[in-house]
């Protein structure tokens, strides 16, 4: 393959909703620019795209996928994105490196979850967006009706730039209004360019004036000219188009029908010769602020956007250069954590097809094997600008946990070692082993998400796996003040032990005084990491409890604040004040003090008000306006506290505070409310004090555990 140099390069990214055909339109696009000579299908399982194991099982993309095409002289990067919100990190990843996005609409379902979600995402990455509606050839097809929702929906930059002749049913033909021709296809994958007929002669004409007027809106310069010549020239159109796209003042559609090769060539025209190149698109900034201006005579920096594992060849890193060249064996430096990697082969790649190249220069995407230290998201530096950090992808967090666990207890070391490897493919999967939960806990986008990952474990590594709903890790404090005492008394023949500690608990909070009961000779305070303080106070007068004897105490102590008396839960925010107690000169020890003082913590702290605290979440939910009211029941059904409303384009939004405890299954259940119209996200914001009829519920649960046990 030819060095193709920046402004030779075009990168989309194929977005839009499940089962509009985006896997099939790269797949004809692969044909019309030569890297295949035969299409696959969707049930032929052979695409070049959907190649996985899973992919094939469900007929559906799960991952993105990096292809090329060779095409009027242009190498245009295709990433054929999933369509399915559960693995949105795949779309968002792909939009971060994209510089133009093809939306890929289904014209008998006009505008569809997957088209509202793909918008946002590509609104929120600045990008420019090209409609190619797809299906025209079906019977239920209605282009008017889905223009009509397009510009509803997504602004009145939508901009017809062809229109179908005979939708439906036999659809072969349709009207270019940039060209003012008419495009005929047939079976064999031909194109007729025709004059327009003479019924349509009028209705092309009206449009083409209201498209270059529209374009001529988009620039001072532009305009000038329409008003003085009454019109645009070839050459201003094709302008006037870059210049919309660019700015995202508009939004040109196209019309295809992806599967019988109809109107593909003409879609990747102007692909090659309209969609900005890498070095008109808005630059990329660093961590620091500084712009990458894509040019080849800069340094060398890379952002590892995608990482995938492939049977027999392991770790495939896929790159977009910002700035400078890469060449073959060249060394380069981890922006993100120093580590020295050589780049010892490069790739262009279409799925599981790769062509080595020697040398990838600005703007373009390639892929790299077995760097050692190298994850999605990291920085690739020419040694010149070795702690650049390319500013990272914004990769949403999980919106529903599940713990997992191996059926076979044993198998338990390998399930995290393959959790590890599958968190690296998918920055949106989260594994955590939670020390406070005892659990070991998945979390991801949805159902469908963790359920893939599920399937996974079981088919391609052969573990059996559980999921299980992980436990809420509240918190424990107090409300009051308490004392207690507790003799820790034990003689089994020899040396013995014993020890007895005297103390009084109060509540924590910022800024209180001393009590003053008892002198306080010594104070420790504590920052707990998992939130709180504790505040250890020694009152001790005439050598009542010997100073070594103190730290055995403390000790006592955090291990009952670890486990809270209550619910097992960390306690928080707890002043201790150690005021008296008794030694024996023999049998006095550290153990018996650790477990006197472990057992005086317990009993005062039962007797001072003891309440379960809860971890509170901001939930913001998007959502259609029609269904605003049964979102809202729902919400109030969660114990949820409405904070706020507001509107955002066509769609509400709803932001509340909600109890974790509360939130199990939400993604589920609000997709089944909105029909999967609607997104959420949340993210921790306090903890707060649980009702009284849910404490004692809690208790109860957590005494019958403990019998059990």
């Amino acid at each position: 393959m030819k060095v193709y140099q920046t402004k030779e390069i075009r990168n989309i990214a194929l977005v839009g909703g499940a089962k509009t055909g985006k896997t099939i339109l790269a797949e004809t696009m692969l044909l019309e620019g030569g890297v295949i000579n035969r299409r696959g299908s969707i049930e032929d399982k052979n695409t070049v795209s959907d190649y996985r194991e899973i992919e094939l099982e469900r007929q559906n993309s799960i991952y993105s996928t990096v292809l090329y095409a060779e095409f009027a002289g242009k190498k245009i990067n295709i990433i054929d994105c999933p369509g399915f919100d559960d693995f949105v990190g795949e779309v968002i990843a792909a939009l971060k490196v994209a510089d133009t996005a093809v939306m890929v609409m289904n014209a008998q379902n006009g505008v569809e979850v997957g088209a509202e979600i793909s918008w946002r995402n590509a609104t929120k990455a600045n990008i420019p967006v090209v409609f190619a509606i797809n299906h025209l050839e079906h019977e239920n097809s209605n282009f008017d009706e889905t223009i009509r929702q397009m510009k509803q929906s997504f602004g009145g930059g939508v901009m017809i730039c062809q229109y179908p002749v005979n939708e439906g049913l036999g659809f072969d033909s349709v009207i270019d209004l940039l060209q003012m021709k008419m495009y005929k296809f047939d079976a064999s994958g031909n194109t007729q360019v025709l004059d327009i007929p003479a019924n349509h002669k009028d209705k092309a004409d009206e449009m083409y004036a209201a498209m270059v007027e529209e374009l001529a809106a988009n620039d001072e310069e532009l305009m000038e000219k329409f008003f003085e010549n009454g019109s645009l020239s070839e050459e201003e159109i094709s302008r006037g188009l870059k210049l919309g796209l660019i700015n995202r003042g508009i939004f040109p559609v196209f019309c295809i029908n992806g599967k019988q090769n109809y109107g593909v060539n003409r879609l990747m025209q102007f692909i090659a010769n309209t969609v900005p190149s890498p070095d008109e698109a808005p630059k990329a900034k660093t961590t620091d602020g500084k712009e990458l201006a894509c040019k080849t005579t800069d340094p060398a920096c890379a952002l590892v956007f995608k990482t995938s594992i492939e049977p027999h060849l392991g770790e495939i890193s896929f790159f977009k250069v910002y700035s400078g060249e890469i060449t073959e064996a060249m060394d380069m430096i981890n922006g993100n954590n120093a580590s020295k990697e050589r780049l010892s082969q490069l790739f262009a790649v279409a799925g599981k097809n790769r062509q080595k190249v020697e040398k990838v220069v600005a703007g373009d995407i390639a892929a790299t094997i077995k760097l050692k230290n190298v994850k999605t998201g990291h920085t690739l530096n020419a040694p010149k600008i070795a702690d650049d950090q390319i500013e990272p992808i914004s990769f949403p967090a999980p919106k529903i946990s599940f713990a997992v666990k191996a059926k076979n207890n044993s198998e338990d070391e390998k399930l995290n070692s393959i959790l590890s490897e599958m968190s690296k493919v998918d920055p949106t999967l989260v594994v955590v082993q939670s020390k406070e939960l005892r659990q070991l806990i998945l979390g991801g986008q949805g159902e469908l998400h963790l359920n893939i990952q599920k399937w996974l474990i079981e088919n391609t590594n052969k573990i059996g796996i559980d999921y299980l709903p992980p436990r809420i890790p509240y918190r424990e404090t107090i409300t009051k003040t308490a004392k207690s005492m507790y003799r820790h008394k034990k003689q089994s023949g020899g040396s013995g032990q014993f020890g007895e500690v005297h103390m009084m608990i109060e509540p924590y909070y910022e800024g209180m005084a001393n009590q003053t009961e008892f002198p306080v000779r010594g104070s420790d305070t504590h920052e707990l990491e998992w939130g709180g303080k504790l505040v250890f106070n020694s009152c001790i007068v005439g050598g009542a409890i010997d100073a070594r004897f103190m730290p055995a105490i403390l000790k006592g102590i955090m291990e009952k604040i670890e486990q809270g008396p209550l619910t097992g839960s960390y306690a928080r925010d707890i002043v201790v004040n150690v005021y008296d107690g008794k030694m024996h000169p023999v049998d006095s020890n550290e153990i018996s003090f650790k477990l006197a003082g472990r057992h005086a913590f317990k009993d005062a702290f039962k007797n001072a008000g003891p309440k379960i605290l809860e971890p509170i979440y901001e939930v913001e939910v998007i959502l259609p306006e029609d269904k605003f009211g049964d979102v809202m029941t729902d919400l109030q059904g969660r114990r949820a506290s409405i904070m706020g409303m507001d509107s955002e384009g066509n769609y509400k939004k709803i932001i509340a505070r909600v109890p974790l405890a509360e939130m199990n299954r939400y993604s589920t259940a609000l997709s089944s409310i909105t029909s999967g119209r609607a997104m959420y996200s949340l993210k921790f914001a306090e903890y707060m004090q649980v009702p009284p009829d849910v404490q004692t519920a809690l208790l109860k649960a957590y005494e019958e555990q403990e019998a059990e046990d």
